[in-house]
């Protein structure tokens, strides 16, 4: 599998997602902490799409 690097708009929105679940986690952001998991892993598995597909 050749890797790709990430589009910058796939990059920021992985990025974003990840900044808010760190905020719903650590800094008690009731609306975001009951999903700061979902909201991590949603960035890295955005992150890991960009990162293996191609024009993604």
């Amino acid at each position: 599998m050749k890797l790709t690097p990430p589009t910058q708009n796939v990059f920021y929105i992985s990025a974003v997602l990840a900044i808010l679940g760190i905020l719903g986690k650590y800094a008690g952001i009731t609306a975001l902490a009951g999903s700061a998991f979902l909201l991590i892993l949603a960035a890295y598995v955005l992150l890991f799409l960009g990162n293996s597909m191609k024009g993604f």
